[in-house]
């Protein structure tokens, strides 16, 4: 089940809650009781240990790649 951040406008903590997608814009109270929260994007770290393909060399493609940032 996916985790959502949360800030409350009136204490300012900051907590997590586990919810369905379904209900990630539902409203939230915070562990202090307040009412008055907003849900936060968090960033999401992507790891992984594939390689980048390696870059073409000469013609075109890509602005840089075509010629055309000079």
């Amino acid at each position: 089940m996916p985790r959502y951040e949360y800030r409350c406008r009136t204490c300012g903590d900051t907590f997590e809650l586990s919810r369905p997608m379904a209900e990630s814009s539902d409203p939230a109270a915070c562990p202090a009781g307040h009412g008055d929260t907003v849900k936060l994007l968090s960033a999401v770290a992507v790891g992984g240990t594939g390689t980048a393909a390696p870059a073409q060399s000469g013609g075109g493609g890509g602005c840089c790649g075509g010629g055309c940032c000079g």
